[in-house]
């Protein structure tokens, strides 16, 4: 029986249309550059969890976004043992880069919402029947703003965050072709990208 849990993607990205992901980098750091997005108005925080260090790395931020009221979720969830890595250090929601049906319902059943990569029309039916609204569109920058435009025809009730190569420079064009939500990870310690940003969530 699933578990319930009140957040959704909806309520996540309810105020900004932008995603901070941490990947990668040392618990300190991470810590930090959630904070500088929590400051900068971006809510949402992914850390993704790829070893059990980054695990730790997550249940870090996790703490800090609770005492701030802000949700971070796990990413690159692709295995059992890495949901289990996210529903042990709290995370609110949980990121793939494609689609495996086993993780989305395991994510679901824990009362996490589930947002799976998709880069094709067949991605896209396969994860709306499992129940899944919102779905990341993976790699955006190799599928290009063109994508965005061509899947609102026969999708255009699906809300895509468009993950992978968006910075300050072109995030604005994603959004501008469909994307409802982009995922940045470098900009946020680029003082210049900082700025861009900031004028796109003003917007």
């Amino acid at each position: 029986m699933a578990t319930v849990n009140p957040l959704t993607f909806d309520r996540i990205f309810a105020k900004a249309p932008v995603m901070a992901i941490l990947r990668g980098m040392p618990l300190d750091k991470s810590v930090e550059l959630a904070t500088r997005a929590w400051d900068l108005g971006i809510e949402c925080v992914e850390v993704p969890v790829q070893s059990r260090k980054s695990a730790e790395v997550l249940a870090a931020v996790v703490k800090a976004g609770v005492e701030r009221g802000r949700p971070v979720g796990a990413g690159t969830v692709t295995t059992a043992e890495r949901l289990a890595w996210a529903v042990s250090a709290g995370a609110a929601f949980t990121v793939a880069p494609g689609l495996d049906a086993g993780v989305a319902r395991a994510s679901l059943d824990a009362g996490l919402p589930h947002l799976p990569g998709v880069a094709t029309a067949t991605d896209v039916q396969a994860a709306r029947a499992l129940g899944l609204d919102w779905l990341k569109a993976f790699p955006a920058s190799v599928l290009g703003p063109d994508w965005f435009r061509a899947m609102r025809g026969p999708f255009p009730e699906v809300p895509f965050v468009a993950t992978g190569g968006i910075d300050a420079s072109n995030a604005a064009a994603y959004l501008a072709a469909g994307a409802r939500v982009v995922a940045v990870g470098s900009a946020l310690d680029d003082p210049d990208q900082l700025l861009s940003l900031a004028d796109l969530l003003k917007h």
